[in-house]
């Protein structure tokens, strides 16, 4: 059945059954996926020089195909962009492109995307929003506080367009007709979503909530991040916003005409609300469960908290108060792996199930993964529980064994499809010597060393981190920004812990040795990661895929935003 049926006609129940159905048989599932993808593009120019010659076997496909990463593709998506129509990676044109974020490269990729990824996208969210649903049953035609951007897309020199994923979804010809079939609907008009100006379209996003305040089921947004940001600014705003919804004219700070027009339809005076929403805010200790208060029928808080959006789970506890925050499907921009079936987990424990429909999967042991030789994948249902991986790709979109470079652990079966926890980015972030620390190293000390500001009522708001090498030895730097400064006793305390936290056998030594020097902890002024954010912004990413970067780099904005706001450094004595 087609994606366009499936929604019209949703129901959560029959969704549930199809997904526990195909999980049953996930290795025929994955046998038969393989098979059609290739079955569809084996006239493709890629499939032919690397001599798969139409066979359609798994076999054959490992004896052929090598394992790859994004660069050894861009000369054929560089042709495909540039113009040239012919089955390059696909049988099919590629119509559009999808941008990634750069945020772990530093570097934005294009990734090829189509109508069989658009209806994957649509599958995952079918699914977990059935199984979410089953759990934490929302109104009909109820309505959702969903703070969505949908930036423009921009032509390539070929004539192809090409956005983020979001945009590209959220633009895609069958995508309003497939939303009708959903439970809920956004609070905020199409012309919101769409807005030219982020700061603008927030504002609305927050107006529009209140406005339907009774209605709203849930709160959502593609990263925990966005949440955050939003009622971050809610907490700057809410006094216009209730001036808004008392006297019914919408605020002069937007002033894009359709939008205007647009919140007209829907904004009239309305003191009542306003002194409730007043009354309210005024009554919160430091904004402590804001979100339950201002949508007192919301069920909970869905988006993506594993990775890099982990940190923000704290804050986001507490806007959320006692609602329950679900994390959102597991996927990249190259393609969608896993949905949430699991939804009463916490984020720091959720599970994401394959869906072995959507593409084929292998997966490289760790182990493996560090070896010299080429490393041997294994197939979906070889999976052990408790063993780590790298995840292989191959998607409907002309990505062949494509290294994602994601490393996750398989915590158990969904019936005979594995059942994930993302763990970490697999690049490397900061090495001086023989060190190896990931994002996943960085995030648990940093986790660590913020334990010592909880007694002093102080919050880590972003973090990154970079290596120094202009003076010998190289030394890790890390940059905090916090919502007060405490004590100079406290903050060499969290730098101490900071370089303890490292257990790295190669850092550990090397510090011992000298070999690295004391780690820095410079503290920046408040609004440093703002002015981050905004700056990445405005280089054609959206606030749904903005991820703060953990790693700096060769980034040097970046590099210039932060060290040009810090306010004052440590360093470590803890060697």
């Amino acid at each position: 059945m087609k994606m366009v049926e499936k929604m019209v006609e949703f129901k959560p129940e029959k969704m549930i059954k199809e997904f526990e159905e195909i999980s049953k048989n996930a290795g025929k599932i994955q046998e038969e996926t393989l098979k059609k993808i290739l079955e569809e593009n084996r006239e493709s120019e890629y499939l032919k020089e690397v001599g798969l010659n139409g066979r359609t076997d798994a076999q054959s496909f490992k004896q052929c195909v090598p394992l790859v990463t994004h660069k050894d593709l861009e000369p054929y998506i560089q042709r495909i962009m540039d113009g040239d129509s012919s089955p390059i990676l696909t049988r099919n044109p590629i119509p559009t492109f999808s941008l990634s974020s750069g945020t772990t490269q530093g570097k934005r990729k294009f990734i090829p995307f189509n109508d069989e990824l658009f209806e994957n996208t649509m599958q995952i969210q079918l699914t977990s929003f059935a199984y979410r649903n089953r759990e934490y049953p929302v109104e009909k035609a109820g309505k959702a506080l969903v703070f969505l951007y949908s930036s423009k897309q921009f032509i390539t020199k070929g004539g192809l367009p090409a956005g983020t994923a979001t945009t590209n979804v959220f633009r895609h010809r069958n995508y309003k007709e497939l939303m009708k079939g959903l439970q809920f609907r956004s609070c905020s008009p199409e012309e919101v979503i769409c807005g030219p100006d982020f700061h603008e379209a927030l504002y609305c996003h927050l107006l529009c909530a209140l406005l339907y305040h009774n209605e709203v089921q849930f709160i959502s947004s593609t990263f925990a991040h966005s949440i955050v940001q939003g009622f971050q600014t809610f907490e700057l705003i809410w006094e216009d916003l209730c001036t808004d919804i008392r006297f019914g004219i919408l605020n002069e700070r937007v002033t894009d005409p359709s939008i205007r027009a647009a919140i007209s339809k829907i904004l009239s005076p309305n003191p009542t609300l306003a002194d409730i929403i007043h009354d309210k805010c005024s009554g919160l200790s430091k904004w402590y469960g804001l979100i339950p208060e201002l949508f007192p029928n919301a069920k909970y808080v869905y988006g993506i908290m594993t990775g890099a959006m982990e940190p923000y789970v704290k804050q986001l506890r507490k806007y959320a108060g006692w609602l329950p925050l679900i994390c959102g499907d597991y996927g990249s921009s190259e393609g969608w792996v896993a949905a949430n079936v699991n939804p009463s987990l916490p984020p720091e424990s959720a599970t994401f199930a394959v869906l072995p429909d959507i593409g084929y999967f292998e997966f490289i042991p760790l182990d493996d993964v560090t070896k010299q030789s080429e490393p041997k994948p294994l197939g979906l249902i070889e999976v052990k529980i408790g063993e780590t991986y790298e995840i292989v790709i191959t998607t409907f979109g002309g990505l062949y064994r494509y290294r994602l470079g994601d490393a996750v652990k398989v915590m158990g079966f969904h019936n005979s499809t594995p059942e994930l926890k993302f763990v970490c980015r697999q690049n490397l972030m900061l090495s001086i010597n023989i060190d190896k620390n990931t994002e996943k190293d960085l995030q648990l000390s940093v986790e660590e060393a913020s334990k010592i500001l909880v007694a002093e009522k102080i919050e880590l708001i972003d973090f990154t981190s970079n290596v120094e090498l202009s003076k010998q030895p190289g030394h890790y730097v890390i940059f905090w920004e916090l919502s007060s400064e405490p004590d100079g006793n406290v903050l060499q305390e969290c730098c101490n812990c900071l370089d303890r936290s490292f257990l790295d056998a190669g850092y550990v030594s090397s510090r011992k040795v000298g070999m690295i020097g004391p780690l820095e902890l410079r503290i920046v002024r408040k609004g440093t990661f703002y002015k981050v954010m905004s700056y990445c912004l405005n280089m054609g990413n959206t606030l749904n895929q903005f991820k703060t970067p953990r790693f700096i780099g060769s980034n040097n904005k970046v590099l210039s935003i932060v060290s040009s706001n810090v306010a004052n450094c440590y360093f470590s004595t803890a060697y």
